[in-house]
C-alpha cells in the first residue's frame, strides 16, 4: 500500500500503544481494583486514566509543534511529566 506513510516511528508508536492495552489488560485481570476520585472529581480507573493521559499527550504534542516547531523530544519530557501527574492526583 504506497498511499499509507508507515515509517519505524510511526510502526513503534502504535505498538507501545497495543502494548500500554495488553499490560493494562493484564493488571485488570490481575489486581482488580475500585476506581478512585481524584483533583476532578470523578471516579476513575487505571484505564480512565491512561485514556486522559494519551489524550492530553497528543494535545500536547499538537500544542508544541504549533507553538515550538519540531523539536519533539521535549514534548516528549512533558508528556511524562503529565504522564506521572495524571496517575499520581487525577
Amino acid at each position: 500500500m504506497d498511499w499509507m506513510a508507515w515509517t519505524w516511528p510511526t510502526a513503534v508508536f502504535f505498538m507501545v500503544i497495543a502494548g500500554l492495552l495488553i499490560v493494562f489488560s493484564v493488571l485488570a485481570i490481575r489486581y482488580p481494583e475500585t476506581p478512585r476520585t481524584g483533583i476532578l472529581r470523578i471516579e476513575t480507573t487505571r484505564g480512565d486514566r491512561l485514556f486522559i493521559t494519551l489524550l492530553g499527550s497528543a494535545f500536547i504534542n499538537l500544542a508544541w509543534l504549533g507553538l515550538v516547531g519540531e523539536n519533539q523530544p521535549w514534548a516528549l519530557g512533558v508528556c511524562l511529566v503529565w504522564a506521572a501527574a495524571v496517575f499520581r492526583w487525577v
